[in-house]
This record gives C-alpha cells, sequence and structure tokens, in this order.
C-alpha cells in the first residue's frame, strides 16, 4: 500500500510540474504582440523539450524532425482555438453545429498523430500523448487500482480504454483546465460503469462492514 500511495505523489508531482508549465503567465497588458509571441515560442519550446527527453533519441535528424511536428501543433492548436472557441461558445447546445466545428479538430489531430508515427514507434507516440496530458492517465488510473485492489482485469482494460479516450480529447484543449475538466468528466464515466458493475471501492466497502454504531 506504501509503494502505491508512493507512486501515486511521486506522478502528482509531475502533474502539478506540467501543469504550471501549461498556465499561461500573468496577462500584462503593456505587452507588445511580438513579446507575448516570444513569451509563447519559450513555453511551446520548453514543453517540447521535456517531451524529447523522455523519448531519448539518439538521431539528431529524427528528433529535429520530431521537435518540429510537436511545435507546429502548439501553434496549430492555438490557432484553432482562437479562431473556433468563440463558434463553439455561440452554438453550445446545437449538437449538429458544434459537432460541424469540431470536425477539423479532429483532423489536426488525426495528422498529427500520423506525422508522429511517420518517426516514432507506437510506444514512443503514447509517451507523447501521455507528457502532452501530464500523464493524467497513469496518474488517475493508479487512483482506481489502489481505490479498487480486487479489480478484475476486463475493469482495469475498461478503466484504461476510458482515460486513453480521454487523452485523445485532452491533447487538443485549449489550456491545462480543458485538459483537466476532459479528466474529470471521464473519472465520472468510470465511476457509473463501475456501479453499473456492481464494484465497490475499498473504503466503501468499509463503511459498509461497520457496525451501524460506528458509521
Amino acid at each position: 500500500m506504501k509503494k502505491t500511495l508512493s507512486a501515486i505523489t511521486a506522478l502528482m508531482l509531475v502533474v502539478s510540474a506540467w501543469a504550471a508549465k501549461e498556465k499561461p503567465a500573468v496577462t500584462e497588458t503593456n505587452l507588445t504582440p511580438e513579446q507575448i509571441e516570444a513569451n509563447y515560442t519559450r513555453a511551446i519550446e520548453g514543453r517540447t523539450a521535456d517531451i524529447l527527453k523522455v523519448l531519448e533519441l539518439s538521431d539528431t535528424n529524427r528528433s529535429a524532425k520530431v521537435h518540429d511536428v510537436i511545435i507546429a501543433q502548439y501553434r496549430a492548436l492555438r490557432a484553432w482555438h482562437a479562431a473556433n472557441d468563440p463558434k463553439l461558445k455561440a452554438a453550445k447546445g446545437d449538437t449538429n453545429a458544434v459537432a460541424q466545428i469540431r470536425s477539423s479538430l479532429k483532423s489536426l489531430h488525426d495528422e498529427f498523430i500520423a506525422k508522429l508515427s511517420a518517426n516514432l514507434t507506437p510506444e514512443q507516440v503514447e509517451k507523447v500523448k501521455d507528457k502532452m496530458t501530464y500523464g493524467k492517465v497513469q496518474f488517475t488510473y493508479a487512483g482506481y487500482l489502489a481505490s479498487y485492489p480486487d479489480l478484475a482485469d476486463q475493469h482495469k482494460q475498461k478503466i484504461l480504454e476510458l482515460l486513453k479516450e480521454a487523452r485523445e480529447e485532452a491533447m487538443d484543449a485549449g489550456s491545462a483546465e480543458e485538459k483537466t475538466a476532459i479528466f474529470q468528466k471521464c473519472k465520472g464515466k468510470i465511476n457509473n460503469y463501475l456501479s453499473q458493475q456492481g464494484i465497490r471501492s475499498a473504503r466503501d466497502k468499509e463503511k459498509a462492514a461497520k457496525p451501524a454504531a460506528d458509521k
């Protein structure tokens, strides 16, 4: 149990560090467009450097290609959200309109994965996805394993499946807050799934086992 908690604590530190990097600096109205752009470039270069560090690519040419693909994706996502977030807000409630607007984001996502896959192994692409979403898949999954220690393999697989679906969406989010909200929504789906399967957490079982006087 102590080892599990230590692993979760370590993941929390990683998530916190990445979330801090993702958060934009306090807006300064006196900054010029050039200064704003320079700040943004420094931010995405830092995120990309962290990703490349994890990939440990020995081929400098391949490393440069992956660097350019990731930087281009960050810029493309920024431009997409700047152009489409107001449209999504205006279309809120109209599922057809929202789907149509978001279809171009799906295309952007698929093109990015295809470019990564042309230069990286499937395992390395997974690492990129995890770094772009602060390792929330592993962190959240470890939390469920700790809370539900008796999960069958099929339920573990389903939890991972839902978390990875959330990761695909979170990769395209415009901010750390949006990424977190996507995973929170995913946790709701997982909790509903476990409830439908009649699976209770270790904590709930412990509460149920206590005499009424102790509750």
